[in-house]
């Protein structure tokens, strides 16, 4: 659908959106046109509420919702909220994620699940119920999940990962199974919406970044070396890769969020400077 024949403003979401990535996301779509509801844990509201004031400052409508994309109760309820405040709901991005570190022969199994909690079921639950909203508006839409560790909300398990890498979602790294699993998970089910949903004319993508300068990923060996280098000697990034910004990674969100990009789908588009080439 083109722009020109638009009669309405498009609505996105979110999720860990109270910084880092998130808050490039949810930024960028709203220099873009768009109203934007933005999402984070409870313990967020503070930095969540000003990044809503940020989307009022550009223009748009902002509306702030608590939300643990592990619990389906909680993610359905968004989308509802999103609907009733703001009309309809037109992109979803599912950035919200966690990270862990450790061996596969030191794994605790109550972590791992953790993990997979939000970083899998969390992902398909905002694909179900978006999924489900843009149906039943009939007039397409864009859905976009994360593969990548940069969290708005800090890690609550034991061996937080302080930063990874899109790559985790295409090979495996060792000490990092539990992530990787997750991950790659996510790529398969972008795969598989993509295409049930294409008869719909609703696209499916994911982002991975590779290493993005974020407070929540700083290690203290980035002030002496710089920006990334802690993530990127943890997983033997090359030496001569650089280190992103948020907003390299919101522009490529962009991109899958406009009309242009009605032509890709079921893709996972890395943002790593040539780290891994799919």
């Amino acid at each position: 659908m083109s722009t020109a024949t638009q009669e309405y403003t498009r609505v996105a979401i979110v999720t860990g959106a109270s910084r880092g990535i998130g808050k490039g996301i949810a930024l960028r779509l709203a220099a873009d046109g768009l109203d934007v509801v933005v999402a984070d844990l409870a313990d967020q509201k503070d930095p969540l509420d000003a990044v809503a004031e940020e989307i009022r400052g550009l223009g748009r409508k902002a509306l702030t919702v608590s939300c643990d994309v592990s619990k389906e109760d909680e993610v359905q309820a968004m989308v509802v909220a999103a609907v009733s405040e703001l009309g309809r709901l037109d992109v979803m991005v599912a950035n919200a994620g966690v990270s862990l570190a450790g061996s596969v022969m030191d794994a605790e199994i109550e972590a791992w699940e953790k993990c997979w909690a939000v970083n899998i079921k969390g992902v398909l639950f905002c694909y179900k119920h978006a999924a489900r909203q843009m149906v039943k508006q009939g007039t397409g839409g864009r859905i976009i999940g994360a593969i990548s560790s940069h969290v708005s909300a800090r890690p609550t398990f034991n061996h937080p990962l302080p930063g990874a890498s899109s790559v985790c979602g295409q090979r495996g790294y060792a000490n990092v199974g539990a992530y990787c699993i997750s991950k790659a998970a996510v790529r398969s089910l972008t795969q598989t919406t993509a295409l049930e949903l294409r008869e719909h004319n609703i696209t499916v993508n994911a982002y991975g970044p590779g290493a993005i300068d974020t407070a929540m990923v700083a290690n203290p060996l980035d002030e002496v070396h710089g920006a990334g280098y802690f993530v990127k000697q943890l997983l033997k990034i090359p030496e001569g890769v650089r280190t992103g910004q948020p907003s390299d990674v919101a522009n490529v969100v962009s991109f899958l969020v406009s009309p242009q990009s009605h032509f890709v789908t079921g893709q996972t588009l890395c943002v790593d400077d040539g780290i891994h080439f799919t």
